[in-house]
């Protein structure tokens, strides 16, 4: 019997791929084809492996494939064997087999035929039969792997590397796993609810949610998992990630959602339980014409159009929670303190008792940026005791610095997460402000404002001081006496 893939053996798997096409192209370039062959492999093994299950049951080979079967479905001429026996125009082939499987299960559109691998400059036949022979070593089906649900770990890992390589680039799709841990920890999503990232990147957030409904014992596959993003291949990743983590129902939408957001039902916004993001920092947006939006979105104020569409992003998550939504998004710092139209916008969300806590984190947490980021957690159903004030949080010095960035460990996590649940102030870590300080800070949020983060001193003992200059004292009289001693050995008049 073969040997059933561990995680380590199948990230190895994984990171084996990216080897054959690291020396000639750069990671924005062989990503796409490593995680479209990855895909189609997965499919094809997990949907022969049914296949057979059904067989076994008794069903003939013909029933077996029947479409009513399957979550998704591979014909013969889009599956595996296909691919591995094409010898010449590969990355052609490649295209047509995405295209029939897109067609096939309409659920996958965009998935796979995003990036067209037809180019033998960069995709060139020796290269890719390598590349398919490479993933052709084992059956990636669940039943030959030591925990269904690696699989889904291992591709979020490879994600993490993908990000990490691509530099800049690589946090424009992908949140460190335990800052969308510690979002889901604070917003607890629960079976039912309704759930949306507005800009969804790979889906980590909606897939963290998913998990932690199942872990929770709740039934995972009753919530309503939405997303929408403005960069096409990007879309196809986050269905893939769904996916591959067994994640069944979502919407993923592809537009920008400050132009466009597609996420409606009867021409009204979809609104939800829970909100969680990580928008792209200090973007440029039009903000002409927003006065007259026809979602009201932006009636706290229009942020400037340049490197400011913070509040733009904040305030669309805002207008798409219901009357008991919460939102956890991360931004950049700059939301908490810069003045003109962003601090009438602080001012309105407070007014309006929308800001339940803001949390300062480390800096150099996010792949692509060394700049530290926060947390605006929202929540137009405050408990009573909370109506009218903001819980602030210095988390910034608590975290394990790695090469690459530094990240939040479990014990962060939970201090961080108990700090809000407990809200209530910690010495030099949280505190409670009510709305006369924030009027006397004319509502500047930087955390540093009311949580006082100098170090403590050292506290002094007097006594053991007193005792240390009575000793230095007697210790420079016995030098002086030696001294003079010492001179008038010597014949010198003292």
């Amino acid at each position: 019997m073969t040997e059933k893939l561990s995680f380590d053996a199948l990230t190895s798997h994984l990171f084996g791929a990216a080897d054959i096409l690291r020396k000639k192209l750069n990671p924005e370039e062989y990503r796409p084809v490593i995680m479209t062959v990855l895909f189609i492999k997965r499919l094809n093994d997990e949907y022969e492996a049914n296949v057979q299950k059904l067989i076994q049951k008794g069903k003939s080979e013909k029933e077996a494939r029947k479409k009513f079967n399957h979550a998704f479905t591979i014909s013969d001429s889009a599956n595996w064997d296909t691919l591995f026996k094409t010898k010449k125009s590969i990355g052609q082939k490649l295209n047509q087999i995405s295209r029939y499987i897109e067609e096939e299960n309409p659920r996958l559109a965009g998935v796979l035929t995003a990036t067209k691998f037809d180019d033998k400059r960069n995709y060139p036949d020796n290269t890719m039969e390598d590349l398919v022979v490479h993933f052709n070593k084992h059956n990636l089906s669940n039943d030959n792997l030591v925990k269904p649900d690696i699989f889904g770990d291992a591709y979020e890992y490879l994600l993490a590397e993908f990000a990490s390589e691509t530099k800049k680039k690589g946090g424009q799709f992908y949140t460190p796993h335990e800052v969308v841990r510690l979002l889901v920890l604070l917003t607890k999503p629960k079976e039912g609810m309704r759930i949306c990232d507005p800009t969804c990147g790979s889906g980590g957030m909606l897939i963290q949610s998913w998990s932690y409904v199942k872990e929770k014992g709740g039934k995972a596959d009753n919530l309503t998992l939405h997303g929408q993003e403005s960069n096409y291949q990007t879309v196809g990743m986050s269905k893939m990630n769904l996916v591959l983590h067994g994640v069944a129902n979502f919407k993923i939408e592809h537009e920008d959602v400050l132009e466009k957001p597609l996420l409606q039902e009867g021409g009204k916004l979809f609104t939800y339980d829970r909100v969680l993001a990580n928008y792209p920092f200090s973007e440029n947006w039009k903000a002409e014409g927003k006065e007259s939006d026809v979602y009201n979105r932006f009636k706290f104020g229009i942020p400037p159009a340049k490197d400011k569409a913070d509040f733009a992003f904040i305030q669309h998550m805002y207008a798409t929670l219901n009357d008991k939504g919460q939102a956890a998004i991360i931004s950049s710092q700059g939301v908490l303190f810069r003045g003109g139209v962003e601090a009438a916008i602080r001012q309105g969300l407070f007014e309006e008792d929308a800001v339940e806590a803001i949390i300062a984190l480390p800096q150099k947490m996010f792949y692509g940026t060394s700049i530290p980021g926060c947390i605006l957690l929202l929540n137009k159903n405050k408990a009573k005791e909370r109506k009218g004030k903001i819980l602030f949080i210095y988390a910034a010095k608590d975290y394990k610095e790695e090469k690459v960035r530094n990240i939040l460990r479990d014990e962060d996590l939970t201090k961080i997460t108990k700090a809000v649940a407990d809200f209530k102030d910690i010495d030099r870590y949280c505190h409670v402000a009510d709305k006369e300080e924030l009027e006397e800070n004319e509502f500047n949020f930087n955390v540093p404002r009311y949580v006082d983060i100098s170090e403590p001193e050292e506290p002094v003992d007097i006594q053991k001081t007193i005792d240390e200059i009575k000793k230095l004292d007697k210790e420079r009289e016995g030098l002086e006496k030696k001294v003079q001693a010492d001179l008038k050995e010597l014949g010198f008049k003292i």
